[in-house]
């Protein structure tokens, strides 16, 4: 294999689907030019069936469009639709308490509130994104202040609902996880003493509490001090998450000059987490794995999401930029064309999300209140660049 000239073609690519397809097909369907921010609950062909907002959207696109403006291409279009994003959460979609919801009518009218603080985590990210953008330094200050608040909820007893009574004490792999990500994403645009506290203390989790050596795994849900529960719910190991830590990792660890202990922990999650996601019998991650073998509780522990494939993409290219081992690229390769001959509709554009096992389609729409404009262009952004740097070494 070539390798230049296939990071080359892989570039370019990226960078053409992003701004001939991807987001073309977002800012043509999914804006909401009556009340702003995005809709995502579109059919195959980009048509409305559902007017309910995802509030984690609102900040995901904000984010995502503002990535593109500071990374691909400055378009004003994308660059006030980042805007719009923002400012519709800041109208519409925070409670009196601060906490913000999950899902808001059309006009913004509030629908529902989930225990999580993952709406927070996106709108931080597409503040400080559009912060570096715009060139305005106050949206920065906006994203430290909603972290640091979202921080205090975390840490508050009560204020959050647990997942679980207190017979069973519990903690999750997707909020640590998360809180690296958008840590990260906001020094990108202010620096505070918070941001890398945060980082160190979810990395140091993510090491000795969720990774298992004993099952090569990453588990996504454990006891208070990393404790196995031999339990299907303890057991789970989702690897699309495992292999989006990953590459979170190896970001944080090239941040640090290439943090050798750092990088050998993303490396090492990389390894496990497409070891058990990759179906050898007919190719893509799949959704869950029990780290034991047994049976998988979830109705779509078989299925093939689209985020998982984008998250691969994204994480081997770190890897290979992280070691030029030809290993990496080769699970490039894999991923991409078993990623690229199933997701993409070449008829109406952007990607399907569901797939059954075999790769044919589950369901034809193009987004609901999980599935829009984040995963793919976030994929399509990151992977240029990454395209890009390792060409330039």
């Amino acid at each position: 294999m070539d390798a230049n000239k296939y990071l080359q073609t892989w570039a370019d690519r990226y960078r053409h689907e992003l701004t001939e397809d991807i987001l073309p097909f977002w800012l043509k369907n999914g804006l909401d030019p009556v009340n702003g921010g995005v809709y995502t609950c579109l059919d195959r062909d980009g048509s409305l069936i559902d007017p309910t907002k995802s509030v984690w959207f609102q900040g995901r696109f904000g984010f995502t469009a503002a990535l593109a403006y500071n990374n691909i291409k400055r378009d004003p279009v994308y660059l006030a639709a980042s805007k719009s994003c923002i400012d519709f959460m800041e109208r519409h979609c925070f409670d009196k308490d601060g906490h913000m919801y999950f899902e808001v009518m059309a006009d913004g009218t509030p629908l529902r509130k989930r225990r999580y603080v993952f709406s927070e985590c996106f709108c931080a990210i597409a503040m400080a994104e559009y912060s570096m953008a715009s060139g305005d330094h106050s949206y920065a200050e906006k994203a430290l202040e909603l972290f640091k608040r979202t921080l205090r909820f975390l840490s508050t007893p009560g204020f959050l609902e647990p997942k679980y009574e207190p017979v069973l004490k519990t903690q999750g792999h997707s909020i640590t996880m998360i809180l690296v990500n958008t840590a990260s994403r906001i020094r990108r645009a202010i620096s505070d003493p918070c941001l890398d506290k945060q980082i160190d203390e979810s990395l140091h989790k993510i090491r000795s509490h969720f990774m298992h050596p004993e099952f090569e795994a990453l588990l996504e849900t454990v006891g208070p001090e990393g404790e196995f529960i031999d339990t299907c719910m303890g057991r789970l190991v989702n690897p699309g998450h495992c292999i989006e830590t990953a590459w979170f990792v190896l970001e944080e660890a090239r941040h640090r000059g290439w943090d050798e202990e750092l990088k050998q922990t993303g490396l090492t999650i990389l390894d496990w987490s497409f070891r058990l996601g990759w179906d050898k019998e007919y190719g893509g991650i799949i959704n869950f794995r029990d780290c034991r073998g047994l049976p998988v509780q979830d109705y779509s522990q078989d299925m093939k999401f689209w985020w998982p494939q984008t998250e691969t993409i994204i994480a081997s290219l770190y890897a290979y930029l992280a070691t030029r081992e030809e290993r990496y690229l080769d699970m490039h390769r894999q991923i991409s064309d078993w990623t690229y001959s199933h997701f993409p509709d070449s008829e109406y554009g952007e990607w399907y999300g569901y797939l059954h096992r075999d790769g044919t389609v589950a369901q034809p729409a193009k987004g609901n209140i999980f599935k829009g404009p984040f995963h793919i262009p976030r994929m399509l952004v990151t992977a240029a660049c990454l395209c890009d740097d390792i060409l330039r070494q």
